[in-house]
C-alpha cells in the first residue's frame, strides 16, 4: 500500500526536527522551505517562500496533507515579519492548499493564542515557577478559553484557526490546529516554570501530529491542545485524546533544575538564517 504523501513547512526547526524521523517512517515526506532540509531527495525537497504563492502551489501539488509549521517563530515578533511570514504565509497555505487540491491542512498553531490568559492566577505563578501559591487542585484551560493573544505572534495562530474554519466551510479543505505548547531541542523542559506546564516532548510531539495527519476524515476541523502530561499542566488535554487518540507518553517534573539551561535556539528570538523565519 502506498504511502500518504505529506508535506511538512519548516522541516528544519525544532518541531520538524522532533517528527522527521517518525513521519519518514510513516509516511511519502516532503519538505518545503528556504533552503531545503538535508538530506532529502531533490525531487521532495521543495525551496520557496511560504509568503510566494505560486512556490506554495507548486510544491503542494500531488500531495495530501501538509503539516504546516514555518512561521516566524518569535513570540515577540514585530508586525511587519509577522504580516509577511505568519498572516499572508498562512493565506497562502490554506490557498494553496485548495488551489493544489489538498485534502486536509494540520496547523502548528500555538499555546500563544490563549497566551494573554497567563496574566491571570493561577496560570501567572505556574509559568513564574512560584509553585507554593498554587493550590491543586487548579482549573485547566480547554479550547472553548477565549482568544487572547500575547502579540502579533499569538494572533497570527488564532488567525489561522480562523482562516482554516473558513477554508473547511467554503473550500473543502479540512484542517486540524494543534496548538503545540513548548517543544525544547534538548528535550529538557526544567529550566522553568513555563517548560515544566507547556513542554510537548519529541515523541509526543510527533505523536500528536501524526494523528492529526491520520485523523479520520470525517473530522473535518478541530483544535487542541498539545503538551505532554505534566505535572503542572495548565492545558486539559481531553479534547486531543477524545478527538485525536492522542496518549502523552512523557511528564517534565515537578521541579525547576537550578542548573538546566534552555539551549539557544529554543529561546524564541532564535533564527537559524536571522534573515528569515525558522
Amino acid at each position: 500500500m502506498a504511502k500518504k504523501k505529506v508535506l511538512v513547512t519548516g522541516l528544519r526547526g525544532t518541531v520538524g526536527q522532533a517528527i522527521r524521523s517518525e513521519f519518514e517512517e510513516r509516511y511519502d515526506l516532503s519538505g518545503f522551505s528556504r533552503y531545503g532540509a538535508e538530506d532529502l531527495p531533490d525531487e521532495r525537497n521543495h525551496k520557496g517562500n511560504i509568503a510566494d504563492l505560486d512556490s506554495v502551489v507548486a510544491a503542494f501539488q500531488g500531495q495530501h496533507t501538509v503539516v504546516h509549521l514555518a512561521a516566524d517563530r518569535s513570540a515577540t515578533a514585530d508586525w511587519e515579519s509577522a504580516l509577511r511570514n505568519n498572516f499572508v504565509g498562512t493565506y497562502n497555505i490554506f490557498e494553496g492548499a485548495k488551489i493544489a487540491g489538498v485534502k486536509r491542512v494540520v496547523f502548528g498553531s500555538s499555546q500563544h493564542s490563549i497566551g494573554g490568559n497567563y496574566l491571570d492566577e493561577p496560570y501567572r505563578s505556574i509559568l513564574a515557577g512560584e509553585f507554593d501559591k498554587v493550590t491543586r487542585p487548579y482549573p485547566l484551560m480547554e479550547e472553548s478559553i477565549a482568544i487572547r493573544p500575547s502579540g502579533y505572534y499569538g494572533a497570527s495562530k488564532a488567525y489561522g484557526e480562523a482562516l482554516g474554519s473558513v477554508y473547511k466551510d467554503y473550500y473543502g479543505v479540512n484542517s486540524i490546529h494543534v496548538r503545540i505548547g513548548w517543544t525544547i531541542s534538548n528535550n529538557d523542559p526544567t529550566s522553568s516554570g513555563g517548560g515544566l506546564a507547556m513542554w510537548l516532548s519529541s515523541r509526543d510531539t510527533a505523536q500528536i501530529l501524526y494523528k492529526a495527519v491520520d485523523a479520520p476524515d470525517d473530522l473535518d476541523y478541530a483544535v487542541v491542545f498539545a503538551t505532554s502530561n505534566n505535572y503542572w499542566n495548565i492545558f486539559s488535554l481531553d479534547r486531543a485524546r477524545k478527538l485525536l487518540g492522542y496518549d502523552p507518553q512523557d511528564d517534565a517534573g515537578k521541579e525547576i533544575d537550578p542548573n538546566s539551561k534552555l539551549p539557544d535556539r529554543d529561546r524564541t528570538e532564535f533564527k537559524e538564517h536571522p534573515e528569515d523565519p525558522d
